[in-house]
């Protein structure tokens, strides 16, 4: 015989800066979360090394460092942090919320935060992820790490307009900014080509594809290729970005909540609702703007307190 359900009255799918900040609010409000890390405990600050920009660290801090912090909290008020990944769920509009773990635990939820962030997309190259793990100057931010390349040389791969926006901010920091486009024009926006073509540092290569990022600690270097000649050549950078877009890991809620064109969940404007009563969403799973950990944070405090009205308002707490 199969074991009952475990009920609980909240339970926060993700960690990460949203997923971590929301189990404080939660806990303290005596909603006794449940928070499931996922795949990838910590989220993309896990893969960052100093980080400089979130208040309260004033001589920076270790990404995985700040995440052990926020985990570190949420368990100081007793929020019950599991290491495994939710696999399924099946939402109720104003009732109870099923949820099902990979080992296929079944929950019932009263409340559910979702802050299941969204991955960067990389090129898949061979040391790409390596001098990304490492923080030897690659990054798919440049607002975290721009900082670090001031007075450097860089280069950036994308050709939309998160890819214009961030070559254009760190062409503020950076001596030369190398954006590498595959064709022979760019997908962003009319407006935001205008200014990169305006941007006297930045050198835009067309019809280039990244071959390989060189360098053994640090990266000296991208090997690139012209797809028209087929000639490769050495641009010299110490910095990489990539900036290809992000995948919101929004799949298994696809048959219940409403996700825009890019897979992000829509939530009520200045709000955390979803278009499921009792169900809120926070961090990068629901900002495809800012994708910042004080962001992330910020949503994630709010959708604690909408949980915690709305299970008050339920008469549930």
């Amino acid at each position: 015989m199969a074991d009952s359900p475990e009920k609980a009255l909240c339970v926060i799918i993700g960690s990460g800066p949203a997923g971590y900040t929301a189990a404080v609010y939660a806990a303290r409000a005596n909603m006794k979360p449940i928070l499931y890390t996922g795949p990838e405990p910590g989220g993309q600050l896990m893969i960052t090394t100093e980080v400089e920009n979130y208040p309260g660290y004033p001589e920076g801090v270790q990404g995985p460092t700040m995440m052990d912090d926020f985990q570190k909290q949420a368990e100081r008020f007793e929020t019950d942090v599991r290491h495994e990944m939710i696999t399924k769920v099946e939402f109720n509009s104003g009732g109870v919320h099923k949820l099902w773990t990979e080992s296929d635990h079944e929950l019932h939820a009263n409340a559910v935060i979702i802050s299941t962030g969204a991955s960067a997309r990389w090129l898949g190259l061979e040391n790409e992820k390596r001098l990304a793990m490492s923080g030897g100057g690659v990054s798919a931010c440049a607002v975290c790490d721009g900082f670090f390349y001031r007075d450097m040389d860089v280069a950036i791969v994308g050709a939309g307009d998160s890819a214009a926006e961030e070559a254009l901010y760190l062409s503020k920091l950076c001596t030369n900014v190398h954006m590498l486009v595959r064709r022979d024009e760019m997908r962003a926006s009319k407006i935001m080509q205008e200014r990169v073509f305006k941007a006297k540092n930045i050198q835009i290569h067309w019809n280039t594809e990244t071959v390989d990022i060189l360098g053994d600690e640090t990266v000296t270097g991208a090997l690139v290729k012209n797809n028209k000649t087929g000639e490769q050549s050495t641009i010299p950078v110490q910095g990489f970005f990539v900036a290809i877009g992000h995948t919101p890991n929004t799949k298994i809620f696809a048959d219940y909540l409403e996700l825009d064109p890019q897979g992000y969940l829509i939530t009520t404007p200045g709000r955390t609702f979803t278009n499921v009563e009792g169900v809120f969403a926070s961090g990068d799973a629901q900002d495809n703007i800012y994708r910042q950990a004080v962001t992330a944070a910020g949503t994630g405090c709010m959708a604690a307190l909408d949980a915690e009205r709305y299970l008050a308002e339920k008469g549930i707490i």
